[in-house]
């Protein structure tokens, strides 16, 4: 179907399914007015706590949760089900998933368990791709005290043919992902998604997922969620529009001067 110049709804799921098996592979206080001086003391290289306007009172809604799962016991297992023991859900059977488990990601889901495990026996990026996570940045959402947040910078090298490309060795740098997992109080995934976050990064167009890994070996599909951020026509004159405003604004202003 990657020649295909029109989407089918068998491409359509197909997509999804390909996405998913990609996605394998944390009473307000007073304000006080923040130091003019650098939070880094030069002599004592202590660092000084800054106030942030609008920043939540963290240990203030961690003592208030009544979720029983530590942040720490919480972040430690996401990092259980991201392990390849268990590949969140892949290789334990579905038995760290929740009997309403969701994935959703920014275009794709949510779909439930049974099409998420069906999905993901079908289709294994790591049978072509030699895939670094580079997982960081985990925390506990502070008012949704059951789901951890984190990041990945994935770098793949292709290893074998993928969709008809022959491997050249070819290494494949993905912008910044954001992920999230959701757990219920017995420490089973309720809900897994994930997001570009930089779409200038990297070498695939700024597209995450399995799109990144279609786009990165030439064979991106076609549809438009499958490629490259391109603004649509009315955003493009929406923006030509105010750019010529603010010509005339400009030359308005010189003449009056």
């Amino acid at each position: 179907f990657i020649n295909t110049p029109r989407a089918t709804p068998m491409m359509i799921k197909t997509v999804w399914l390909l996405l998913l098996a990609s996605a394998i592979s944390s009473t307000s206080t007073a304000f006080v007015p923040p130091s003019t001086k650098s939070p880094i003391s030069s002599s004592s290289k202590v660092v000084r706590p800054v106030t942030l306007v609008g920043e939540v009172d963290y240990e203030k809604l961690s003592a208030e949760s009544t979720f029983p799962i530590s942040p720490e016991d919480l972040i430690n297992r996401a990092k259980e089900l991201l392990n390849p023991a268990i590949g969140l859900g892949t290789k334990d059977g579905g038995e760290c998933l929740a009997d309403d488990f969701q994935f959703c990601a920014a275009v794709v889901g949510p779909i439930g368990k049974d099409e998420y495990l069906n999905a993901l026996g079908t289709f294994k990026l790591e049978d072509s791709f030699d895939i670094e996570p580079n997982f960081f940045g985990f925390s506990v959402d502070p008012t949704r005290r059951n789901r951890v947040w984190f990041f990945n910078r994935q770098v793949a090298t292709q290893t074998a043919e993928f969709v008809g490309v022959k491997s050249d060795g070819k290494k494949l740098e993905l912008p910044t992902q954001c992920y999230h997992i959701d757990f219920n109080e017995d420490g089973k995934m309720t809900e897994f998604g994930f997001y570009t976050v930089d779409r200038r990064e990297g070498n695939t167009g700024g597209l995450g997922g399995a799109f990144a890994f279609f786009y990165g070996v030439g064979k991106p599909l076609p549809i438009p969620e499958c490629r490259p951020f391109k603004p649509s026509f009315r955003f493009r004159m929406l923006n030509f529009v105010g750019r010529l405003g603010q010509k005339l604004k400009d030359r308005k202003a010189k003449k009056n001067d």
